[in-house]
């Protein structure tokens, strides 16, 4: 043995078997709760109010998917999606320093998140004053809608969000030559305030922000900030109470989002709208104001697709379709062909709205990707329409599909499909997400 190496070892090894010790001991003393050792308040509440989470929410759906491991381990994130949008409010929703945090979207991708929508909240403290800014910029729709109390949180009074109580358009704000604008929110217009104002309903606790683009190559998303304006900068330390109230909250916020639309699609398949498709009306629990939604469970084998017909109405703000799989997540847009609005699916001459849904590419332009989900829904929004048809749909095998459609339908090449994913991805990668 090298004498060098023969000096060194010993001291080595004795260190080696110290760390070991020190280890051992750490790993055998028992962990939040034990008698003598401070503990989190909170967490303990926060890890078991979400153990069985799961659970609840695959006892809601069909034995035959609560026994596939695929759905099961999709409804982890599921869960995973819920947590994370709560977590982001219970960590910085602040009524008195507020900004607007996401909410939901591509990577939080529960409640069915238009594709075209950027979904943020902002926490506001009924009372105050607040002072939104920012560049308005260029989206035919961007909006505020004013919301109550969610399930759980002090002053709601059902187990619905419950309606928003008006939506605000940022695009009817005045703006100066650099296309900046300023809102005041509060309870009562400020004595000689002249600029623009909203009034802030009593029972306001968020603001709903969305942000809607149908042209991502030249459409601009606000910029927008908020600020309380009645009460002195400078946020003083988080109390312990505040901290483990949020700690507490979290598990009733996380199983209410989780689980609000987790059997939706077998609750269409259910009432008998498979391959066809309803009126869905979303209005009491927060949606648009102005926005006529249609929809229906898809089911369909690899070789198999849908055909969506509609007279696209003479006056329309915007349209869309996407689609979602079985447990009512968005199928992934940023990466597959599984929505259209109006800048992408156009109509042929006779005015109808084609749209072909089915897991193979069948070489047109108005193409939904089902992205590996045999099961899943269709839904369909028409925007400040003068008309709000439901569409037809009818089923037929891929193989089918060109022959059925008019001649002058716009065709693509696996090469020219592979092009336009890319440009999507690189386009909407661009949007604000966070």
């Amino acid at each position: 043995m090298n004498t060098c190496l023969a000096k060194l070892l010993p001291p080595l090894l004795g260190a080696f078997a110290c760390c070991a010790q020190l280890t051992a001991a750490e790993d055998s003393v028992p962990l939040a709760g034990a008698e003598g050792r401070p503990t989190v308040a909170g967490w303990t509440e926060l890890v078991d109010g979400l153990r069985e989470l799961p659970n609840r929410m695959l006892a809601r759906l069909p034995e035959s998917m609560q026994n596939d491991p695929q759905v099961r381990e999709e409804i982890g994130r599921l869960m995973l999606e819920a947590l994370a949008s709560s977590a982001l409010d219970a960590i910085g929703g602040d009524g008195d320093y507020p900004a607007f945090l996401p909410q939901i979207g591509q990577l939080l991708d529960v409640g069915q998140p238009n594709a075209d929508t950027v979904y943020r909240t902002a926490r506001v403290t009924p009372g105050g004053t607040y002072r939104l800014r920012g560049l308005r910029g260029s989206l035919r729709m961007a909006n505020i809608g004013q919301m109550g109390p969610t399930p759980g949180e002090p002053g709601a009074k059902s187990a619905q969000p419950g309606p928003a109580r008006v939506y605000h358009d940022l695009n009817a704000l005045h703006v100066d030559a650099q296309g900046r604008f300023d809102v005041l929110l509060s309870p009562a217009r400020p004595a000689g305030y002249s600029g623009d104002w909203w009034q802030l309903e009593a029972s306001t606790t968020k603001l709903l922000l969305r942000m809607v683009s149908d042209d991502w190559s030249r459409e601009r998303d606000p910029t927008i900030t908020i600020e309380r304006i009645d009460r002195p900068m400078g946020r003083p330390r988080r109390s312990a109470a505040d901290l483990e109230q949020r700690l507490r909250s979290l598990p009733v916020a996380t199983a209410f989002i989780a689980q609000l639309f987790v059997d939706h699609v077998e609750q269409l398949r259910r009432q008998g709208y498979v391959n066809k498709l309803k009126v869905f009306d979303p209005s009491q629990i927060g949606g648009l104001t102005g926005q006529f939604y249609y929809e229906g469970a898809y089911d369909l084998r690899d070789d198999e697709a849908l055909i969506v017909e509609a007279k696209v109405p003479a006056s329309c703000r915007y349209r869309s379709m996407i689609l979602t799989n079985e447990i009512y997540e968005t199928t992934d847009w940023y990466n597959n062909h599984s929505s259209l609005n109006d800048s992408q699916a156009t109509p042929d001459k006779d005015g109808i709205l084609r749209v072909v849904v089915s897991a193979k590419d069948p070489g047109v332009a108005n193409w939904l990707d089902t992205a590996g989900y045999p099961q899943g829904v269709i839904q369909g929004r028409w925007t400040f329409c003068n008309e709000q048809p439901v569409p037809s749909v009818r089923k037929l095998a891929v193989t089918e599909v060109r022959a059925s459609l008019p001649a002058q339908t716009r065709t693509l090449t696996p090469q020219q499909r592979d092009r336009e994913i890319r440009e999507r991805r690189f386009l909407l990668q661009q949007r604000p997400l966070w």
